[in-house]
Protein backbone atom coordinates (compact mmCIF):
# COMPACT_ATOMS: atom_id res chain seq x y z
CA UNK A 1 0.00 0.00 0.00
CA UNK A 2 0.96 3.39 -0.85
CA UNK A 3 0.11 7.12 -0.56
CA UNK A 4 -1.64 6.84 -4.11
CA UNK A 5 -3.94 4.52 -2.15
CA UNK A 6 -4.76 6.00 0.18
CA UNK A 7 -6.02 8.70 -2.26
CA UNK A 8 -8.20 6.93 -4.15
CA UNK A 9 -10.03 5.92 -1.18
CA UNK A 10 -9.67 9.96 0.31
CA UNK A 11 -10.31 11.11 -3.15
CA UNK A 12 -7.93 12.32 -5.40
CA UNK A 13 -8.84 16.01 -5.41
CA UNK A 14 -11.54 16.77 -2.89
CA UNK A 15 -12.40 19.81 -0.85
CA UNK A 16 -9.89 19.31 1.19
CA UNK A 17 -7.05 19.39 -1.61
CA UNK A 18 -8.47 21.91 -3.68
CA UNK A 19 -8.54 24.53 -0.52
CA UNK A 20 -4.76 23.77 -0.07
CA UNK A 21 -3.66 23.55 -3.61
CA UNK A 22 -5.54 27.13 -3.87
CA UNK A 23 -3.21 28.30 -1.17
CA UNK A 24 -0.32 26.60 -2.52
CA UNK A 25 -0.90 28.46 -5.62
CA UNK A 26 -1.11 32.23 -4.67
CA UNK A 27 2.62 32.45 -3.62
CA UNK A 28 3.41 31.82 -7.28
CA UNK A 29 1.85 34.73 -8.28
CA UNK A 30 4.46 36.61 -6.26
CA UNK A 31 7.14 34.40 -7.96
CA UNK A 32 5.91 36.01 -11.21
CA UNK A 33 6.54 38.61 -10.34
CA UNK A 34 10.14 38.31 -8.89
CA UNK A 35 11.43 36.18 -11.70
CA UNK A 36 11.31 38.77 -14.49
CA UNK A 37 11.34 41.73 -12.73
CA UNK A 38 15.11 42.89 -13.66
CA UNK A 39 13.73 43.01 -17.32
CA UNK A 40 11.87 46.14 -15.84
CA UNK A 41 13.51 47.73 -13.02
CA UNK A 42 16.67 47.40 -15.27
CA UNK A 43 15.35 48.58 -18.22
CA UNK A 44 17.92 51.06 -19.93
CA UNK A 45 15.37 53.77 -21.77
CA UNK A 46 17.32 55.71 -24.42
CA UNK A 47 19.81 58.35 -23.59
CA UNK A 48 22.92 60.11 -24.45
CA UNK A 49 25.48 62.51 -22.86
CA UNK A 50 24.23 65.19 -20.86
CA UNK A 51 25.98 68.61 -21.74
CA UNK A 52 28.44 69.80 -19.88
CA UNK A 53 27.12 73.30 -18.37
CA UNK A 54 23.49 72.57 -18.91
CA UNK A 55 22.07 72.19 -15.63
CA UNK A 56 18.55 71.64 -17.16
CA UNK A 57 19.60 69.64 -20.20
CA UNK A 58 16.94 66.55 -20.49
CA UNK A 59 16.41 64.04 -23.20
CA UNK A 60 13.47 65.30 -24.82
CA UNK A 61 14.24 68.66 -27.07
CA UNK A 62 13.22 71.61 -25.11
CA UNK A 63 13.17 74.40 -27.79
CA UNK A 64 15.11 75.05 -31.13
CA UNK A 65 18.06 76.51 -29.27
CA UNK A 66 18.24 73.25 -27.19
CA UNK A 67 18.14 71.45 -30.47
CA UNK A 68 20.98 73.56 -32.01
CA UNK A 69 23.26 73.14 -28.49
CA UNK A 70 22.35 69.25 -28.57
CA UNK A 71 23.41 68.22 -32.23
CA UNK A 72 26.32 70.38 -32.16
CA UNK A 73 27.47 68.96 -28.73
CA UNK A 74 26.40 65.31 -29.18
CA UNK A 75 27.64 62.66 -31.83
CA UNK A 76 24.85 61.88 -34.65
CA UNK A 77 24.36 58.02 -35.06
CA UNK A 78 22.81 57.30 -38.36
CA UNK A 79 22.99 53.27 -37.73
CA UNK A 80 20.11 53.43 -35.19
CA UNK A 81 17.02 55.39 -35.76
CA UNK A 82 15.58 54.81 -32.61
CA UNK A 83 18.39 56.46 -31.27
CA UNK A 84 19.56 59.23 -33.65
CA UNK A 85 22.47 59.99 -30.49
CA UNK A 86 25.28 58.32 -29.41
CA UNK A 87 25.23 57.31 -26.27
CA UNK A 88 28.69 57.67 -24.62
CA UNK A 89 30.40 60.67 -26.40
CA UNK A 90 29.98 64.11 -26.48
CA UNK A 91 32.12 66.87 -28.47
CA UNK A 92 34.61 69.30 -26.23
CA UNK A 93 35.15 72.55 -28.34
CA UNK A 94 38.11 74.90 -27.14
CA UNK A 95 39.12 78.72 -26.95
CA UNK A 96 36.08 78.96 -29.83
CA UNK A 97 37.63 76.44 -32.26
CA UNK A 98 35.92 74.35 -34.35
CA UNK A 99 37.49 71.41 -34.13
CA UNK A 100 36.22 69.33 -31.33
CA UNK A 101 37.33 66.46 -29.41
CA UNK A 102 35.20 63.29 -28.61
CA UNK A 103 35.40 63.03 -25.15
CA UNK A 104 33.36 59.79 -22.96
CA UNK A 105 30.85 61.43 -20.68
CA UNK A 106 29.82 60.61 -17.10
CA UNK A 107 26.50 62.39 -16.97
CA UNK A 108 23.60 61.04 -18.95
CA UNK A 109 19.98 62.58 -19.94
CA UNK A 110 17.50 60.00 -20.32
CA UNK A 111 14.21 59.41 -21.79
CA UNK A 112 11.40 59.95 -18.95
CA UNK A 113 8.55 59.65 -21.50
CA UNK A 114 7.96 55.90 -20.82
CA UNK A 115 9.66 55.64 -16.85
CA UNK A 116 10.51 58.00 -14.76
CA UNK A 117 13.37 55.94 -13.47
CA UNK A 118 15.06 52.42 -12.88
CA UNK A 119 17.74 50.84 -11.02
CA UNK A 120 19.63 51.55 -14.17
CA UNK A 121 19.24 55.34 -14.39
CA UNK A 122 19.68 55.74 -10.99
CA UNK A 123 23.45 54.53 -11.00
CA UNK A 124 24.14 54.98 -14.25
CA UNK A 125 24.79 51.44 -15.51
CA UNK A 126 25.42 52.36 -19.25
CA UNK A 127 28.58 52.87 -21.39
CA UNK A 128 31.37 50.78 -19.91
CA UNK A 129 29.24 50.11 -17.18
CA UNK A 130 26.24 48.68 -19.26
CA UNK A 131 27.42 45.25 -18.58
CA UNK A 132 26.59 45.37 -15.21
CA UNK A 133 22.75 44.86 -15.51
CA UNK A 134 24.14 41.72 -17.39
CA UNK A 135 25.73 40.47 -14.23
CA UNK A 136 22.88 41.15 -12.01
CA UNK A 137 20.64 39.08 -13.52
CA UNK A 138 23.54 36.57 -13.65
CA UNK A 139 23.85 36.77 -10.32
CA UNK A 140 20.11 37.29 -8.88
CA UNK A 141 19.92 33.15 -11.20
CA UNK A 142 22.40 31.98 -9.04
CA UNK A 143 20.45 33.07 -6.23
CA UNK A 144 17.34 30.91 -7.67
CA UNK A 145 20.30 27.94 -8.27
CA UNK A 146 21.20 27.96 -4.55
CA UNK A 147 17.64 28.35 -3.51
CA UNK A 148 17.12 25.54 -5.40
CA UNK A 149 19.88 23.18 -3.97
CA UNK A 150 19.59 24.44 -0.73
CA UNK A 151 15.33 24.46 -0.12
CA UNK A 152 15.38 21.42 -1.99
CA UNK A 153 17.69 19.50 0.13
CA UNK A 154 16.40 20.79 3.42
CA UNK A 155 13.00 20.31 2.07
CA UNK A 156 13.81 16.91 1.80
CA UNK A 157 14.90 16.41 5.33
CA UNK A 158 13.51 18.31 7.58
CA UNK A 159 9.94 18.50 5.45
CA UNK A 160 7.56 20.53 3.11
CA UNK A 161 6.21 23.08 5.26
CA UNK A 162 8.78 23.96 7.65
CA UNK A 163 11.62 25.23 4.80
CA UNK A 164 8.80 26.71 3.21
CA UNK A 165 7.76 28.90 6.38
CA UNK A 166 11.69 29.44 6.43
CA UNK A 167 11.54 30.75 2.49
CA UNK A 168 9.07 33.15 2.94
CA UNK A 169 10.33 34.47 6.30
CA UNK A 170 13.67 35.20 4.23
CA UNK A 171 11.73 36.33 1.61
CA UNK A 172 10.11 39.40 3.53
CA UNK A 173 12.99 40.36 5.00
CA UNK A 174 14.90 40.86 1.81
CA UNK A 175 11.94 41.69 -0.55
CA UNK A 176 11.31 44.42 1.38
CA UNK A 177 14.69 45.83 2.43
CA UNK A 178 15.31 45.44 -1.65
CA UNK A 179 12.89 48.40 -2.11
CA UNK A 180 15.33 50.89 -0.65
CA UNK A 181 18.47 49.36 -1.36
CA UNK A 182 21.11 52.55 -1.34
CA UNK A 183 23.78 51.18 -3.94
CA UNK A 184 24.49 48.71 -6.32
CA UNK A 185 26.61 46.44 -4.50
CA UNK A 186 23.75 46.24 -1.64
CA UNK A 187 21.17 46.20 -4.53
CA UNK A 188 23.05 42.64 -5.75
CA UNK A 189 23.31 40.98 -2.18
CA UNK A 190 19.44 41.66 -1.83
CA UNK A 191 17.91 40.56 -4.76
CA UNK A 192 20.49 36.92 -4.07
CA UNK A 193 18.89 36.32 -1.34
CA UNK A 194 15.33 37.30 -2.65
CA UNK A 195 16.34 35.01 -5.38
CA UNK A 196 17.11 32.04 -3.23
CA UNK A 197 14.18 32.73 -1.14
CA UNK A 198 11.08 32.88 -3.12
CA UNK A 199 12.16 30.42 -5.81
CA UNK A 200 12.74 27.99 -3.20
CA UNK A 201 9.21 28.68 -1.77
CA UNK A 202 8.21 28.19 -5.26
CA UNK A 203 9.64 24.44 -5.74
CA UNK A 204 8.50 23.49 -2.23
CA UNK A 205 4.65 24.54 -3.18
CA UNK A 206 4.49 22.77 -6.74
CA UNK A 207 5.76 19.50 -4.97
CA UNK A 208 3.10 19.79 -1.99
CA UNK A 209 0.92 20.13 -4.51
CA UNK A 210 1.07 17.42 -6.51
CA UNK A 211 1.85 15.37 -3.39
CA UNK A 212 -1.64 16.37 -2.51
CA UNK A 213 -3.56 14.88 -5.92
CA UNK A 214 -4.23 11.62 -7.26
CA UNK A 215 -2.83 9.80 -10.12
CA UNK A 216 -5.36 11.53 -12.30
CA UNK A 217 -5.58 15.26 -11.02
CA UNK A 218 -1.71 15.65 -11.58
CA UNK A 219 -1.91 17.18 -15.08
CA UNK A 220 -4.18 20.09 -13.92
CA UNK A 221 -2.56 20.40 -10.42
CA UNK A 222 0.98 20.54 -12.42
CA UNK A 223 -0.38 22.63 -14.83
CA UNK A 224 -2.48 25.10 -12.84
CA UNK A 225 0.09 26.98 -10.60
CA UNK A 226 1.93 27.73 -13.36
CA UNK A 227 -0.98 30.29 -14.25
CA UNK A 228 -0.86 32.02 -10.79
CA UNK A 229 2.80 32.62 -11.97
CA UNK A 230 1.17 34.32 -15.31
CA UNK A 231 -0.80 36.25 -13.23
CA UNK A 232 2.29 37.71 -11.63
CA UNK A 233 3.73 38.75 -14.71
CA UNK A 234 0.77 40.43 -15.14
CA UNK A 235 -0.18 42.08 -11.89
CA UNK A 236 4.17 43.12 -12.73
CA UNK A 237 3.68 44.92 -16.18
CA UNK A 238 0.67 46.46 -14.58
CA UNK A 239 2.46 48.05 -11.70
CA UNK A 240 5.35 48.68 -13.98
CA UNK A 241 3.46 50.28 -16.31
CA UNK A 242 1.28 52.96 -13.44
CA UNK A 243 3.89 53.62 -11.24
CA UNK A 244 7.29 54.02 -13.26
CA UNK A 245 9.76 54.33 -10.65
CA UNK A 246 11.68 50.76 -9.60
CA UNK A 247 11.33 51.61 -5.90
CA UNK A 248 7.26 51.97 -6.34
CA UNK A 249 7.41 48.70 -8.44
CA UNK A 250 9.53 46.70 -6.02
CA UNK A 251 7.19 47.78 -2.80
CA UNK A 252 4.29 46.86 -5.34
CA UNK A 253 4.83 43.29 -5.70
CA UNK A 254 6.77 43.08 -2.26
CA UNK A 255 3.45 44.10 0.30
CA UNK A 256 1.72 40.71 -0.42
CA UNK A 257 4.54 39.04 1.05
CA UNK A 258 3.64 39.48 4.33
CA UNK A 259 0.38 37.43 3.85
CA UNK A 260 2.35 34.21 3.19
CA UNK A 261 3.80 34.29 6.96
CA UNK A 262 0.21 33.09 7.57
CA UNK A 263 0.63 29.72 5.91
CA UNK A 264 2.07 28.58 9.40
CA UNK A 265 -1.50 28.16 10.19
CA UNK A 266 -3.05 27.15 7.20
CA UNK A 267 -0.68 24.72 5.39
CA UNK A 268 -0.17 21.31 7.15
CA UNK A 269 2.72 18.83 6.42
CA UNK A 270 2.95 17.09 3.40
CA UNK A 271 1.34 13.64 4.62
CA UNK A 272 2.94 11.85 1.59
CA UNK A 273 6.53 12.78 3.14
CA UNK A 274 5.34 12.40 6.40
CA UNK A 275 4.57 8.59 6.14
CA UNK A 276 8.07 8.48 3.73
CA UNK A 277 9.92 9.22 7.15
CA UNK A 278 8.06 7.02 9.51
CA UNK A 279 5.78 9.29 11.03
CA UNK A 280 2.43 7.25 10.39
CA UNK A 281 0.41 9.35 13.42
CA UNK A 282 0.73 12.67 12.08
CA UNK A 283 -0.15 11.62 8.85
CA UNK A 284 -2.84 9.38 9.94
CA UNK A 285 -4.08 12.88 11.65
CA UNK A 286 -3.93 14.79 8.12
CA UNK A 287 -5.94 12.04 6.57
CA UNK A 288 -8.81 11.46 9.00
CA UNK A 289 -9.11 15.46 8.87
CA UNK A 290 -8.94 15.89 4.98
CA UNK A 291 -11.80 12.88 5.09
CA UNK A 292 -13.81 15.05 7.30
CA UNK A 293 -13.47 17.76 5.08
CA UNK A 294 -14.21 15.62 2.17
CA UNK A 295 -17.00 14.08 3.82
CA UNK A 296 -15.67 10.65 3.14
CA UNK A 297 -15.92 7.93 5.13
CA UNK A 298 -12.34 6.38 6.32
CA UNK A 299 -11.47 3.31 8.19
CA UNK A 300 -10.53 4.25 11.88
CA UNK A 301 -6.81 3.60 11.28
CA UNK A 302 -6.34 4.53 7.78
CA UNK A 303 -2.50 3.55 7.74
CA UNK A 304 -1.50 0.08 8.95
CA UNK A 305 2.33 0.53 8.77
CA UNK A 306 3.02 -3.05 8.58
CA UNK A 307 1.09 -3.44 5.18
CA UNK A 308 2.73 -0.57 3.96
CA UNK A 309 5.63 -0.58 0.90
CA UNK A 310 9.14 -0.03 2.75
CA UNK A 311 10.86 3.21 1.10
CA UNK A 312 14.55 4.34 0.94
CA UNK A 313 15.28 7.01 3.32
CA UNK A 314 18.61 7.67 2.91
CA UNK A 315 18.60 8.04 -1.08
CA UNK A 316 21.50 10.71 -2.30
CA UNK A 317 21.69 13.26 -4.99
CA UNK A 318 23.83 10.64 -7.18
CA UNK A 319 20.86 7.97 -7.39
CA UNK A 320 19.58 10.60 -9.97
CA UNK A 321 23.04 8.71 -12.03
CA UNK A 322 22.70 5.63 -10.58
CA UNK A 323 22.13 3.38 -13.21
CA UNK A 324 22.05 3.60 -17.25
CA UNK A 325 18.39 4.11 -17.29
CA UNK A 326 18.39 7.01 -14.66
CA UNK A 327 21.52 8.02 -16.50
CA UNK A 328 19.86 8.76 -19.98
CA UNK A 329 16.81 10.25 -18.54
CA UNK A 330 18.42 12.75 -16.14
CA UNK A 331 20.46 13.72 -19.20
CA UNK A 332 17.94 14.23 -20.71
CA UNK A 333 15.57 16.18 -18.37
CA UNK A 334 18.31 18.41 -17.07
CA UNK A 335 18.95 20.02 -20.89
CA UNK A 336 15.47 20.27 -21.22
CA UNK A 337 15.45 22.60 -18.55
CA UNK A 338 18.40 24.24 -19.29
CA UNK A 339 16.71 25.38 -23.13
CA UNK A 340 12.94 25.99 -21.67
CA UNK A 341 14.75 28.50 -19.43
CA UNK A 342 17.39 29.77 -21.71
CA UNK A 343 14.00 30.26 -24.48
CA UNK A 344 11.19 31.38 -21.50
CA UNK A 345 13.43 34.40 -19.90
CA UNK A 346 15.62 35.16 -22.92
CA UNK A 347 12.58 35.66 -25.20
CA UNK A 348 11.01 37.80 -22.40
CA UNK A 349 14.53 40.01 -22.12
CA UNK A 350 14.67 40.27 -25.94
CA UNK A 351 11.21 42.10 -26.37
CA UNK A 352 12.77 45.19 -25.66
CA UNK A 353 15.55 44.82 -28.82
CA UNK A 354 12.57 43.70 -31.21
CA UNK A 355 11.04 47.67 -31.32
CA UNK A 356 7.36 48.77 -30.19
CA UNK A 357 5.85 49.42 -27.03
CA UNK A 358 8.44 48.06 -24.10
CA UNK A 359 5.61 47.82 -21.66
CA UNK A 360 3.26 46.45 -24.56
CA UNK A 361 5.81 43.81 -25.47
CA UNK A 362 6.48 42.65 -21.74
CA UNK A 363 2.41 41.92 -21.46
CA UNK A 364 1.65 40.31 -24.12
CA UNK A 365 4.89 37.90 -23.46
CA UNK A 366 2.81 37.43 -20.44
CA UNK A 367 -0.57 37.25 -21.69
CA UNK A 368 0.01 34.15 -24.23
CA UNK A 369 0.95 31.65 -21.29
CA UNK A 370 -2.38 31.77 -20.87
CA UNK A 371 -3.68 29.45 -24.08
CA UNK A 372 -0.11 27.65 -23.59
CA UNK A 373 -1.41 26.62 -20.16
CA UNK A 374 -4.83 26.03 -21.72
CA UNK A 375 -3.28 23.87 -24.36
CA UNK A 376 -0.93 21.48 -21.99
CA UNK A 377 -4.26 21.32 -19.62
CA UNK A 378 -6.46 20.02 -22.94
CA UNK A 379 -3.65 17.82 -24.24
CA UNK A 380 -1.53 16.13 -21.91
CA UNK A 381 -3.39 13.05 -20.28
CA UNK A 382 -4.43 12.44 -24.56
CA UNK A 383 -0.99 12.71 -26.06
CA UNK A 384 1.08 11.97 -22.92
CA UNK A 385 4.26 14.24 -21.32
CA UNK A 386 7.08 13.61 -23.71
CA UNK A 387 5.12 13.65 -27.23
CA UNK A 388 3.81 17.38 -25.54
CA UNK A 389 7.28 18.55 -24.20
CA UNK A 390 8.58 17.84 -27.77
CA UNK A 391 6.27 19.58 -29.75
CA UNK A 392 5.85 22.29 -27.21
CA UNK A 393 9.95 22.96 -27.71
CA UNK A 394 10.02 22.00 -31.39
CA UNK A 395 6.79 24.93 -32.56
CA UNK A 396 8.86 27.29 -29.95
CA UNK A 397 12.51 26.86 -31.54
CA UNK A 398 11.39 26.37 -35.16
CA UNK A 399 9.04 29.98 -34.45
CA UNK A 400 11.89 31.44 -33.09
CA UNK A 401 14.41 30.74 -35.94
CA UNK A 402 12.04 32.12 -38.79
CA UNK A 403 12.55 35.03 -37.79
CA UNK A 404 15.53 35.31 -39.55
CA UNK A 405 13.05 35.86 -42.74
CA UNK A 406 10.96 38.28 -41.40
CA UNK A 407 13.78 40.46 -39.73
CA UNK A 408 16.55 40.22 -43.02
CA UNK A 409 14.05 40.17 -45.89
CA UNK A 410 11.34 42.20 -44.88
CA UNK A 411 12.50 44.40 -42.43
CA UNK A 412 10.53 47.60 -40.01
CA UNK A 413 7.30 46.36 -42.24
CA UNK A 414 7.36 43.11 -41.02
CA UNK A 415 8.05 44.07 -37.44
CA UNK A 416 4.55 42.61 -36.63
CA UNK A 417 5.50 39.20 -37.48
CA UNK A 418 8.82 39.29 -36.40
CA UNK A 419 6.90 39.43 -32.69
CA UNK A 420 4.13 37.35 -33.54
CA UNK A 421 6.85 34.75 -33.53
CA UNK A 422 8.81 35.80 -31.07
CA UNK A 423 5.15 35.34 -28.99
CA UNK A 424 5.40 31.47 -30.75
CA UNK A 425 8.54 31.19 -29.11
CA UNK A 426 6.82 32.33 -25.60
CA UNK A 427 4.20 30.62 -26.15
CA UNK A 428 6.26 26.79 -26.54
CA UNK A 429 8.35 27.63 -23.49
CA UNK A 430 5.58 28.55 -20.90
CA UNK A 431 3.47 25.31 -21.94
CA UNK A 432 7.22 22.94 -21.84
CA UNK A 433 7.54 24.95 -18.34
CA UNK A 434 4.47 23.20 -17.26
CA UNK A 435 4.99 19.82 -18.52
CA UNK A 436 8.73 19.05 -17.80
CA UNK A 437 7.90 20.45 -13.76
CA UNK A 438 5.24 17.39 -14.38
CA UNK A 439 7.38 15.31 -15.82
CA UNK A 440 10.21 15.63 -13.00
CA UNK A 441 7.88 15.37 -10.53
CA UNK A 442 6.27 12.30 -11.82
CA UNK A 443 9.72 10.49 -12.64
CA UNK A 444 11.38 10.27 -9.52
CA UNK A 445 10.71 8.89 -5.57
CA UNK A 446 9.09 10.49 -3.10
CA UNK A 447 12.40 10.58 -1.21
CA UNK A 448 14.26 12.27 -3.55
CA UNK A 449 11.61 14.23 -5.24
CA UNK A 450 12.46 17.49 -4.23
CA UNK A 451 16.18 17.47 -4.84
CA UNK A 452 14.48 16.03 -8.11
CA UNK A 453 12.90 18.83 -9.19
CA UNK A 454 15.76 21.06 -7.07
CA UNK A 455 18.18 19.59 -8.98
CA UNK A 456 16.77 20.09 -12.33
CA UNK A 457 15.36 23.25 -11.42
CA UNK A 458 19.41 24.55 -10.30
CA UNK A 459 20.38 23.36 -13.76
CA UNK A 460 18.02 25.43 -15.56
CA UNK A 461 18.98 28.39 -13.89
CA UNK A 462 22.17 27.85 -16.38
CA UNK A 463 19.89 28.98 -19.10
CA UNK A 464 18.72 31.80 -17.17
CA UNK A 465 22.09 32.90 -16.62
CA UNK A 466 22.99 32.42 -20.26
CA UNK A 467 19.93 34.51 -21.53
CA UNK A 468 20.76 38.04 -20.62
CA UNK A 469 23.73 37.41 -21.89
CA UNK A 470 22.44 35.75 -25.59
CA UNK A 471 19.74 38.03 -25.10
CA UNK A 472 22.39 41.33 -25.72
CA UNK A 473 24.87 39.21 -28.03
CA UNK A 474 23.38 40.72 -30.89
CA UNK A 475 25.19 43.83 -30.04
CA UNK A 476 28.42 42.06 -30.89
CA UNK A 477 27.83 42.76 -34.91
CA UNK A 478 26.21 44.85 -37.03
CA UNK A 479 23.18 44.65 -39.43
CA UNK A 480 20.19 43.78 -39.50
CA UNK A 481 21.44 40.34 -38.42
CA UNK A 482 21.83 41.41 -34.59
CA UNK A 483 17.89 41.61 -33.70
CA UNK A 484 17.52 37.62 -35.29
CA UNK A 485 20.79 36.15 -33.88
CA UNK A 486 19.42 35.91 -29.91
CA UNK A 487 16.36 34.81 -31.37
CA UNK A 488 18.04 31.93 -33.69
CA UNK A 489 20.35 30.79 -30.61
CA UNK A 490 17.11 30.55 -28.35
CA UNK A 491 15.24 27.96 -31.36
CA UNK A 492 17.96 25.74 -31.87
CA UNK A 493 18.84 24.70 -28.37
CA UNK A 494 14.66 24.43 -28.22
CA UNK A 495 14.75 22.60 -31.07
CA UNK A 496 16.98 20.01 -30.10
CA UNK A 497 16.03 19.55 -26.57
CA UNK A 498 12.76 18.99 -27.72
CA UNK A 499 13.71 15.78 -30.52
CA UNK A 500 16.02 14.56 -27.06
CA UNK A 501 13.06 14.33 -25.06
CA UNK A 502 11.64 11.67 -27.10
CA UNK A 503 14.22 9.31 -25.14
CA UNK A 504 12.86 9.83 -21.88
CA UNK A 505 10.06 7.24 -20.35
CA UNK A 506 6.10 8.24 -20.66
CA UNK A 507 5.12 8.52 -17.04
CA UNK A 508 1.00 9.42 -17.89
CA UNK A 509 -1.53 7.52 -15.80
CA UNK A 510 1.01 5.79 -13.71
CA UNK A 511 1.69 5.84 -10.02
CA UNK A 512 4.31 8.02 -8.29
CA UNK A 513 7.83 5.97 -7.43
CA UNK A 514 8.38 5.31 -4.21
CA UNK A 515 12.40 4.31 -4.73
CA UNK A 516 14.40 3.86 -7.52
CA UNK A 517 13.63 0.96 -8.55
CA UNK A 518 9.95 2.25 -9.16
CA UNK A 519 11.14 4.67 -11.33
CA UNK A 520 13.38 2.38 -13.22
CA UNK A 521 10.05 -0.04 -13.71
CA UNK A 522 9.02 3.35 -16.68
CA UNK A 523 11.36 1.87 -19.41
CA UNK A 524 9.89 -2.51 -18.62
CA UNK A 525 6.97 -1.20 -18.80
CA UNK A 526 7.31 0.81 -22.10
CA UNK A 527 8.76 -2.08 -23.87
CA UNK A 528 5.97 -4.40 -22.75
CA UNK A 529 3.74 -1.61 -23.47
CA UNK A 530 4.89 -0.91 -27.08
CA UNK A 531 3.51 -4.43 -28.46
CA UNK A 532 -0.32 -2.66 -28.12
CA UNK A 533 -1.68 -0.58 -30.38
CA UNK A 534 -4.48 0.22 -27.35
CA UNK A 535 -1.53 1.19 -24.88
CA UNK A 536 -2.73 4.62 -23.80
CA UNK A 537 -6.59 3.21 -22.99
CA UNK A 538 -5.51 0.14 -21.37
CA UNK A 539 -2.34 1.88 -19.38
CA UNK A 540 -5.19 3.40 -17.51
CA UNK A 541 -7.55 1.00 -16.66
CA UNK A 542 -4.47 -1.73 -15.94
CA UNK A 543 -3.01 0.79 -13.54
CA UNK A 544 -6.50 1.23 -11.93
CA UNK A 545 -7.16 -2.36 -11.67
CA UNK A 546 -3.95 -3.43 -10.11
CA UNK A 547 -4.88 -0.39 -6.90
CA UNK A 548 -8.05 -2.28 -6.64
CA UNK A 549 -6.12 -4.86 -5.81
CA UNK A 550 -3.67 -3.42 -3.80
CA UNK A 551 -7.23 -1.94 -1.71
CA UNK A 552 -8.72 -5.65 -1.19
CA UNK A 553 -5.38 -6.72 -0.09
CA UNK A 554 -4.77 -3.87 2.64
Amino acid sequence: MKFDDVLLKLGEFGPYQKRLYFLLCIPAISVGCYMLNLVIILETPQHRCKIPGYHNDTYAIQSPSHLALVNRTIPLNPKDKRQPYEKCHYYRYSNGSETADRIKCTEWVYDRSIVLETFTTKENLVCDDSTWTSHIKLIFYIGVLVGDIGFGLIADLIGRRKTLMAAVLLWNVSGFALCWAPEYISFIILEFIVAAAQHGAFMVCNVMALELVGPNKRVLAGTLIHAFFTLGLLYQSGAAYFLKHWQWIDLAIAAPLVFYIAYFWLVPESPRWLMSKGRYDEAEEIIQKAGRVNKVELPEKMINPSLLEREETQMKLYHLFSTKEMFTRTTILLYNWIAVALMYFGVTMHAGNIGGNFYLNFFLNGIVEFPALLFVILTMDRIGRKRLQCLCMVFGGVATICTIFSILFGGDDFAWLTTTLSLFGKVGSAASFSVIYVMTLELYPTVLRNAALGGGSCIGRVGSMLAPYVASSGSMIDGAFSTALPLVIFGVVSTSAGLLVLLVPESQHRKLPESVQDGIKFYEAEEVDSGDADAEEDKSFLVMSKLDQVDKTA
